[in-house]
């Protein structure tokens, strides 16, 4: 039985900060690009495992490196010198009994899917390498997956936390970064790569934009060009901020590749050839990324696992740390007078995935309310969302849930 402990929140709201800093890296950030690759190659052996045998077995893709490659760039076109290669590891059963499952193969044509799916330029067969590192689990890991029992033991000893509902800020930059990387936004602005980075200061009411996206040098003849293009889409960008009205937010300062300088040439632009500065400028690597919910929050706090890739019926690092934002939200929703929700979720290694060691929700609640007002029906969300904690594992293992 799990130990579920309902408290007010010490503290101001995020809200109510003076200051406020999120952060978001879109699809075609290199880290974003590990975390999704890995994470879909969890989905499709998952599917694989289930076909198969009509359970997920072990795994656990959660060790990934995206190397960056070289290219070379003018205005008007460039061509790639050397491919990026992208390593993929760590864990995955590979073989049951006589039985062998095509791991390698089946890790490598997920994440060529992807890079077909999400970047436009990137040919998976030409301009990316594949490395596969991955074995067979230690045998106490994968003794977890035949022992009997409805849920599947924690694989580990692991902390995550949730919030709801999202602040101003929080939504300012999803929204906008969901935008620019949006198929409206790339069919009026083809001329923009999908490695978008979105910093947002808040002080106040007062909003500081810092966006990074690069221009694509086959859509850019001149210097000149250049930067009238980036004129016309900062306009666009600032245009749909304009729409965002409900947010009570000033976003009058957007910086938009801040780095550029006029008159240094190709030295002082930020052009792609494939729209990903994991072409030559930057690697990637699982977990430098968003957190589950898709932002990176300065002001709340974070895990320190990397959730992309790891199994999603043993291991609390990848379950827990989205389960705790679906239960905040399930609680910030079903029951009035709460404003802002935490929900600390602790394993412990070898217990049932649906009994943590403890769940602590921590609540900041409305003018009038008492803890005691709310605590009997919060836990019983906790209790109902920890009985049907294995749907909710079917559905990660489907990809119903992002993670990055």
């Amino acid at each position: 039985m799990s130990m579920i402990v309902v408290e007010a929140l010490k503290g101001k709201s995020v809200a109510d900060h003076t200051v406020e800093v999120v952060e978001r890296k879109g699809k075609g950030h290199p880290d974003t690009i590990c975390d999704s690759i890995m994470e879909a190659i969890s989905i499709a052996l998952s599917r694989e495992y289930r076909k198969e045998f009509g359970d997920i077995l072990h795994h656990n893709i959660d060790k990934g490196l995206l190397a960056a490659g070289k290219v070379t760039r003018r205005f008007g076109g460039g061509r790639v010198v050397r491919p990026m290669e992208l390593y993929i590891g760590d864990r995955a059963t590979s073989k049951v009994g006589k039985k062998i499952i095509p791991v390698k193969e089946i890790a490598v044509d997920a994440a060529k899917q992807w890079f077909r799916d999400n970047l436009r330029f990137v040919d998976p067969e030409k301009n990316v390498k594949y490395k596969v590192l991955l074995e067979q689990g230690s045998e106490e890991l994968m003794d977890i997956f035949s022992r009997p029992g409805e849920f599947k033991g924690a694989n580990d000893t692991s902390a995550a936390v949730g919030y709801y509902p999202l602040s101003r800020l929080e939504l300012l930059v999803l929204k906008l970064e969901r935008h620019l990387n949006s198929e409206t936004f790339k069919e009026e602005f083809p001329e923009t790569g999908e490695d978008v980075k979105v910093m947002g200061l808040r002080k106040g009411r007062d909003v500081q934009l810092t966006v990074a996206m690069p221009l694509l040098s086959r859509y850019v003849l001149s210097e000149r060009e250049y930067f009238e293009k980036k004129a016309r889409v900062l306009r666009g960008m600032t245009s749909f901020l304009d729409d965002l009205k409900g947010l009570n937010l000033k976003t009058d300062q957007v910086y938009y590749n801040n780095l550029d300088q006029e008159g240094r040439g190709l030295g002082g632009v930020y052009l792609s050839e494939l729209g990903t500065s994991a072409e030559d400028a930057d690697s990637g690597q699982v977990g430098r990324g968003n957190r589950v919910n898709g932002l990176i929050s300065l002001n709340r706090p974070l895990g320190t696992e990397a959730a992309a890739g790891k199994n999603p019926v043993s291991h609390v690092g990848k379950i827990y740390n989205v389960f705790a934002h679906k239960v905040a939200r399930e609680i910030y929703e079903s029951i009035e007078g709460i404003e802002e929700v935490y929900v600390l979720l602790l394993s412990r290694i070898g217990m049932p995935v649906n009994e943590p060691a403890v769940a602590n929700a921590q609540l900041s609640l409305k003018p009038g309310i008492k803890i005691r007002d709310v605590a009997p029906r919060v836990q019983e969300v906790i209790e109902r969302e920890l009985e049907d904690i294995r749907k909710f594992c079917m559905d990660l293992a489907e990809g119903r849930y992002p993670v990055c």
